[in-house]
């Protein structure tokens, strides 16, 4: 099985995150400003760097392992005022990418244990 680059992995993980909530917000609400405001909140890299440290302590070595990894990349020139956060956003975007493309019960398994608050 070939290896995609772990920007690679954060990219794809960013579009299945974004589909993850998007799914559980239209069953909130039917006002499109509504659907964009709880949306936002949800994928915004300071509420991924939250659920980052909440997944610590569920995460295998390899897990932390990429998730390291991913907060090592470098950083656009436009994010650099919140770098932390977007950092471990991308490390959290990097494993979800990770698991979708090599364990989706993980996945789901994360999914379910993830303390989302509506």
């Amino acid at each position: 099985m070939e290896e995609m680059n772990l920007k690679n992995y954060a990219y794809l993980g960013d579009a299945v995150w974004e589909l993850f909530i998007r799914k559980k917000t239209v069953r909130l609400t039917e006002n499109a400003k509504k659907l964009h405001a709880i949306t936002t909140e949800k994928v915004k890299a300071g509420y991924q760097a939250e659920l980052l440290h909440f997944l610590d302590e569920y995460l295998t070595e390899e897990e932390k392992e990429i998730a390291r990894r991913g907060r090592n990349l470098p950083i656009p020139v436009g994010r650099r005022q919140i770098q932390t956060e977007y950092r471990q956003a991308t490390a959290f975007e990097a494993l979800i990418g990770y698991w979708y493309e090599h364990n989706k019960e993980r996945l789901t398994e994360i999914f379910n244990i993830l303390p989302l608050n509506w």
